[in-house]
Formats: C-alpha cells, sequence, structure tokens
C-alpha cells in the first residue's frame, strides 16, 4: 500500500523511470599516486569489466542500478576489492582506489589486499567505513558522528543523544579530528568547550568518501590525541558536469551542488572542481508549533576547490563552518518538569569556522610526495545561564570566548630501497580570549592569551620476512611558548608497531602496538584566572597516555575478519578540578565549559579490557559489524584515590548491520548495550542554595549507577531511479523495542498546580519517564540530480 501512494506521489517521474546507470573511477598506485594504466576493473556479479585508460581512469555506461561490489586487479599489484557500491542513475560518486603494489617473490599467490584498511604504523585498532554505510545507517540521520558512536569501544553518552565520542573508557576530549588532512577542532553543533561533542554532527555525508576512526596506535602527525583520531578523506567534485542533491531529514534540510568551475576540454576531466553545501535546521519551527520550550536553531556549511596544476601537483581549499543559536520561550500551557528545563537549561550563541588549503606535490622519482597546508579555525561561544532564561535577564554564569588559531603543516614521505621514512614539522599561532562572571564563586574576569606552538614527528617502517613482518617506529614532540609545565623533551612521544602474517596469504596476524601520546592543555584551562588577575593553571602539564595494545587478527574471507585484542592505558599529568576534587576525565559529557576553573596536574588513570569484533562486507546482500569490550576506566582523586569513572560501564556490546532486498529495497538495523554505569548525583542541598545552577556531589562519584543502556534503531530504504534523477526515501524507528533509556535523577523547584513556587524552598525530583522509553520515529529523503 505505501508502495503504491508513493508511486501516485511520483507519477510524474516514473513516466520516465530508468533502471540503468554509470559508474566511473580512478585507479592510483598507493605509493606515488600516480594513475595505474591498464588494470582490470570487473563489477561482481555482472561479468561486465573495463580496463583504465593511460591516465588511470574507467568507466562503465548502461549497468543495471542495484548495489555491486567491484574487483581491482593489475600485474604486480594485490588485488583489491570495493565493497557495497549503490549504482543509481544520477548521483553515483566517482571511485578512487589506490592498490598495493605486491613482492615479486609471491608470484605463485594470488595477493588480495584486504578491505579492512590498516597500515604498518596503526595495524590494529581501525575501523574505516564508506559514504554508502553512513547514509544507510540506522538511528544516524546522515549523522557521521552518530555513526561513530555504534563502532567497537565507543561508549554511549548518558542518555544517549549526544555525539560523544567517549573510547576505550577515555573522557570526550580525548580525540581529535582531521579533514584531508586538516584539523578541524570542532565536529558537532552545539559543541562542549573545551570538549567537542554535541547533540548533531557538523559534516555532510555528501562529502564523504571515507571515514577512519583509529583507537589506538596513532600516526605521528596527530598531534594531542589520546584515545582517539577521526579522519575523515573527502571526494572530489563531479569532473563532468553540474551535478547535486537535496536532503531532508529528521532535524534538517541541506542542498550540495558540484561540478568543474571552469570549462573543460570536451572528454576530458576538468581540472578544477568544486562541492559546496549549506544546511539548515528546522527543529526550532517544528517545536513551535508542539508548543515545546527548547528552539535549536543551526546552520552549517561546506566546501572543498580540487585543482590539479600538472600530473605532480594539486592543490585542495576546503572549509567547514557552522552558526548555532539555542534559547528558550516559554510555554502555552504550565508543566512541572518543561518548567525546569527551561530554567536549567543554557543559552548557547556559538560560531564556528575552518578553512584550509593543502598543495600536494608528488616527488618526480616516483618515490614519495610532500604535503603542506595552512589551515586556520575560529570558534565564539556565548554560553550563558540567567535567574530568568526567556528574558534573558539577572545573569547566573556566562562565559564569553573566543579561539583562533592559524596552523601550519609539512609532511614529506620518501621511500628508500624497502624502506618507508616520514617526516614532518607543526605551526602553530593561537589566541584565546575569554569573560567569564560566575555569581556562585564570585568570579568576575577577562583574559587574552597568544601563544605559539610547535611540534616535529618522524617515523620509519618497512616489511621483514618476505613481507610477513610489518615494523614502523616513530616518535612526536611538542611544545609552547605559554604553558610552564613540561618543555618539548618533557613531550617526547615514541611508538612501535609490529604485525606478524602468521599465514603467508595475510589471513592471520598478529599485531602489537606501544606508544606515548601527548594532550596540550586547553585553552579554557590555561586562560583562566583568579580574581586578582593571576593564570593559576599556567604551569599545567601536558597530559600523557601510555598505550599497550596486542591482538590477533583473522580473515575468514576475502571480505570478513575476525578480531580480538586486549589494551591498557596509563594516564599520568591529568588534570584534577580542585573544586570538585575528582579528575576532568568525568567531565565534558554534557552542555557546559570544560577546564575553566582551577586544577592540579597530578592526576592519574588506567583503562584496560579486551575487545572482539566479527565483521562482515557485502556478500550475498548481507553486512554487519559485532563487537564487544570488557573494560575499567579508573581515574584518581585528588587524594590520588582510584575511583571509577562515569564512564567505567565494564561491557559494551553494538552491532550493525544491513540486508540488500529485491527492487532497490533495504533494511537495516543497530543495537547498542552498555553496562550499568556510575554517575554523580545532584547535591540537593548545594543546588537549594545555587539554583538554577545544578551542583553535583563528586563525593559520591562510584556509588550509584545508571540502569543497563539498551537502545535498538530499525531503518527502511527504497530507491528510484529515472531519467533525470534517482530517489531514496528512507523511514526509521529509533528504540524501537521500547526499552527504557536511563537517566541521573533531575530536580526543579517544588510548585503548585498554577506554577507558583512553594515556600519554604525545595527541591523535588523530576519525572522523566515521557522520554525514557518512547520509540523515535523519522522519514526523509534524498534526491540526487
Amino acid at each position: 500500500m505505501r508502495t503504491r501512494i508513493i508511486s501516485l506521489v511520483f507519477f510524474p517521474f516514473f513516466i520516465y523511470a530508468q533502471n540503468i546507470g554509470s559508474l566511473d573511477g580512478r585507479i592510483l598506485d598507493n605509493q606515488n599516486q600516480q594513475p595505474l594504466e591498464g588494470a582490470t576493473v570487473i563489477i561482481e556479479g555482472t561479468g561486465s569489466g573495463v580496463v583504465t585508460d593511460e591516465d588511470g581512469y574507467f568507466n562503465f555506461e548502461n549497468i543495471p542500478t542495484k548495489s555491486y561490489n567491484l574487483t581491482i586487479s593489475f600485474l604486480g599489484y594485490r588485488t583489491k576489492t570495493i565493497y557495497n557500491i549503490i549504482l543509481k542513475s544520477f548521483g553515483t560518486p566517482t571511485i578512487q582506489v589506490l592498490l598495493e603494489e605486491s613482492n615479486d617473490e609471491l608470484e605463485e599467490i594470488i595477493l588480495v589486499q584486504s578491505p579492512f584498511r590498516t597500515t604498518r604504523e596503526t595495524p590494529l585498532s581501525t575501523q574505516t567505513f564508506s559514504a554508502v554505510e553512513i547514509e544507510t545507517y540506522p538511528g544516524g540521520n546522515n549523522d557521521i558522528t552518530k555513526v561513530v558512536q555504534s563502532m567497537p569501544g565507543i561508549s554511549p553518552s548518558i542518555g544517549g543523544f549526544r555525539n560523544d565520542i567517549i573510547i576505550r573508557g577515555g573522557a570526550p576530549n580525548e580525540s581529535v579530528y582531521y579533514l584531508d588532512g586538516i584539523e578541524i577542532p570542532n565536529i558537532n553543533h552545539f559543541s562542549t568547550q573545551g570538549s567537542a561533542g554535541g547533540p548533531l554532527g557538523l559534516l555532510n555525508v555528501s562529502f564523504i568518501r571515507e571515514v577512519t576512526l583509529s583507537s589506538s596506535a596513532f600516526g605521528a602527525e596527530y598531534d594531542n590525541p589520546l584515545s582517539g583520531v577521526l579522519s575523515f578523506e573527502q571526494r572530489e567534485g563531479n569532473s563532468k558536469r553540474l551535478a547535486g542533491n537535496f536532503r531532508f531529514g529528521a532535524t534538517e534540510a541541506g542542498i550540495t551542488m558540484e561540478g568543474p568551475l571552469f570549462k573543460k576540454k570536451e572528454n576530458k576531466s576538468a581540472k578544477t572542481t568544486f562541492l559546496f553545501s549549506v544546511r539548515r535546521s528546522y527543529l526550532q519551527f517544528l517545536f513551535e508549533l508542539l508548543d515545546l520550550p527548547i528552539r535549536p536553531d543551526y546552520w552549517d556549511y561546506q566546501w572543498k576547490i580540487s585543482h590539479k596544476i600538472n600530473k605532480y601537483n594539486s592543490l585542495i581549499f576546503l572549509g567547514l563552518g557552522s552558526i548555532d543559536d539555542f534559547s528558550l520561550r516559554s510555554p502555552k500551557i504550565f508543566d512541572s518538569n518543561i518548567q525546569a528545563s527551561i530554567e536549567q537549561a543554557p543559552i548557547i550563541k556559538q560560531r564556528t569556522i575552518t578553512a584550509g588549503l593543502s598543495w600536494k606535490k608528488k616527488y618526480k622519482d616516483g618515490n614519495g610526495l610532500m604535503t603542506t597546508s595552512l589551515s586556520t579555525n575560529r570558534l565564539g561561544n556565548i554560553f550563558s545561564r540567567f535567574r530568568d532564561n526567556i528574558s534573558q535577564s539577572n545573569v547566573v554564569f556566562e562565559n564569553d570566548s573566543y579561539e583562533w588559531e592559524t596552523k601550519i603543516r609539512f609532511k614529506s614521505v620518501r621511500y628508500f630501497n624497502d624502506w618507508k621514512t616520514v617526516l614532518g614539522a607543526n605551526f602553530q599561532n593561537s589566541t584565546y580570549s575569554n569573560r567569564t562572571k560566575n555569581v556562585l564563586y564570585g568570579l568576575n574576569y577577562y583574559t587574552k592569551i597568544k601563544f605559539l606552538k610547535l611540534g616535529f614527528h618522524a617515523r620509519g617502517e618497512r616489511t621483514f620476512l618476505n613481507e610477513r613482518l610489518d615494523f614502523s617506529i616513530g616518535f612526536r614532540m611538542d611544545s609552547d611558548s605559554f604553558s610552564e609545565g613540561s618543555s618539548l623533551t618533557d613531550n617526547f612521544s615514541p611508538r612501535l608497531s609490529f604485525s606478524y602474517k602468521l599465514k603467508p596469504d595475510n589471513r592471520f596476524k598478529w599485531n602489537l602496538s606501544i606508544g606515548r601520546y601527548y594532550k596540550m592543555p586547553i585553552y579554557t584551562m590555561l586562560g583562566y584566572k583568579d580574581n586578582d588577575g593571576n593564570y593559576i593553571n599556567k604551569g599545567s602539564k601536558y597530559t600523557r597516555s601510555d598505550h599497550y595494545v596486542t591482538g590477533f587478527e583473522y580473515n575468514s574471507s576475502n571480505s570478513s575478519r575476525i578480531t580480538i585484542e586486549g589494551f591498557y592505558k596509563k594516564y599520568s599529568q591529568y588534570p584534577v578540578s580542585l573544586i570538585d576534587n575528582i579528575s576532568l576525565a568525568n567531565k565534558g559529557g554534557g552542555f557546559e565549559v570544560l577546564g575553566n576553573e582551577p586544577i592540579s596536574s597530578d592526576g592519574k588513570g588506567k583503562t584496560y579490557g579486551i575487545e572482539t569484533l566479527y565483521q562482515q562486507k557485502l556478500n550475498k546482500n548481507f553486512y554487519g559489524v559485532f563487537a564487544y569490550t570488557f573494560f575499567y576506566s579508573r581515574f584518581t582523586s585528588i587524594q590520588g584515590d582510584y575511583l571509577p569513572s562515569v564512564w567505567d560501564s565494564r561491557h559494551l556490546i553494538s552491532f550493525s548491520g544491513g540486508y540488500k532486498l529485491k527492487k532497490n529495497w533495504e533494511i537495516s538495523a543497530r543495537w547498542r548495550f552498555s553496562g550499568k554505569t556510575p554517575y554523580v548525583p545532584v547535591n540537593i542541598n548545594a543546588t537549594l542554595v545555587s539554583y538554577p545552577e545544578i551542583i553535583l556531589d563528586y563525593q559520591k562519584l562510584g556509588t550509584v549507577k545508571l540502569n543497563t543502556f539498551n537502545q535498538a534503531d530499525i531503518r527502511f530504504d527504497k530507491k528510484w531511479n529515472f531519467k533525470k534523477l534517482s530517489f531514496n526515501l528512507y523511514f526509521q524507528i529509533e528504540n524501537f523495542l521500547v526499552q527504557s533509556i536511563p537517566f541521573p535523577k533531575e530536580y526543579g523547584l517544588n510548585r503548585d498546580q498554577s506554577g507558583l513556587i512553594i515556600e519554604p524552598l525545595s527541591l523535588v525530583e523530576l519525572d522523566r519517564e515521557d522520554r525514557s522509553n518512547t520509540p523515535i520515529p523519522s522519514i526523509g529523503f534524498v534526491v540526487d540530480f
């Protein structure tokens, strides 16, 4: 019945229905990134195959529209399969494939390049997923950071609605983010300053080719990771014609345009292409119609311009920005729960932008490449709470801050005989200003700091024992001109990785990684002043995290793998709050300003556990990932006692997968489980004095726990293809099993039925049952043209 209704609505398009499409791409050498002429490209299950031209390009025409796997082979290289390519009449992105050269001594064995990306430097603790996997992800709403939430070892935020990246028991601010090699400090709307989480992602999936999450064995070129590196690889714009898409989802609508920037030569790909998108939320209008008090209003925009100067040189100019405003309105009908939310919620005005220019130069001898990038990023954040949030009068807390970074990064990759060497450096100019007023603690100060930061890194890697043993060794060093707690040599960060193939066909491997990683103190911490104008935290040290990870990987087929890993993270020099007497690892997962307080750098921590995973790329119409993590997470208090952190749930289970049905139907599902998690209860007596500021009783950390988190989402997709466009309609239900989502106890002022406060003042627990077990249905569509 649903299909018939949709058919009637889109009848004009069905007249021109087209069930064929085209697919093109380019095959490059992984080492020098030069095109490979003569590579064979086959669409599995069709018998269709082509050979790449002198520039490495290939093209298929008149292929039936459905999902395919693409296999690429070339003499002297490992055969590679690209899984789950959705071929459409319009909107199929160009494929780019890097082939790895194989050893001549192994010609008798057909070597297959694993679809599960690892490197000699990062041989384990790595997950890679494509734009297709993001687009069809249940509960994700095309939000990349929501998809990352279901990766192995990632803990859900409290309530499960925020995009905090909490990896293997670490804190939410322990990961870094890179877009085509350009660092982006913020990837969420309404993000937590000093951390990076927020309720909605910034990045547009229409730009993405691939996303890689590393939870250990980080590349030496990345500074400041303690628990994770999330790297986004963007595709290039359409080089042949003007194209685009329109997306309508559960929270926003957006348009993406792409194509050649200048007129191209006939039958040639354009040298300069562009991608540009803008998205706007509509939740503020919907909530107004529903008479809900919150008004989350946001925009984001993104662009990428790619230019090929010649066969050896290319330029990329990219950017990402957001405009966020969170305000409140009084509902027409009084409700005590809603009134408490109005009183306690923050008012947020946030502006972010990152822009970067990257020059890639391939060495003419074919033995490497050089990348130089210049980027700048800015954050303006006004975070406030008032006695009266509706009129925004009588301020209780206000943080009006500004961050501005300008960065230059250089990296050179060279190949000498069997060795690959990488050398690089980064230089950064930082400006941070902040005006803070905190009535509760009697603070009212203005701060502005400017300083330089520099870093150096190097690594070498090669294979031994007839390509059976991979070896990588490297280091980096970082320092800055403001903080006084540690020097360049203090922050020496070595790392070492091994990977041994227990079978010569590369199906069974033992992996090992040991590394030391540092993170600079965050700006809110360094800029904190007392009322006498002293920078109390200027002596803060760089936080240190030592990783010890080992495990096995077994490829049961060319499209599946099983991994088991043991990990141990040992923290030192971790910031500890001198107000709450607990580690800042327990903070940063809510709507707050992290680090704007006096701290000590004497904290320690440890997280350790075991993680197992089964992953299946598209095979016989099924794909999926199942993972289980058992772990402990402990951080010290000001007294030096190890306490369970607020992320110490012990058990994490995640599953995500889908099945391709006939006639371009697809069903997918996601399930996340987290064990009972410690939380910090409200200090009722202190909150009664400071209300609407909520004061937590950190002395009770570890004494109370939330119930288990258990949420399942399901999604249905249907695709239609026409001569002028393709159309994808999806319907999804979050929490379709109607499980209760655990929340900490919340309190508001005791009021009568008319809303008047009952004297003497007292706090009463709020009833949140209405939001804890409600399924959330949503519908969306994508039109490619």
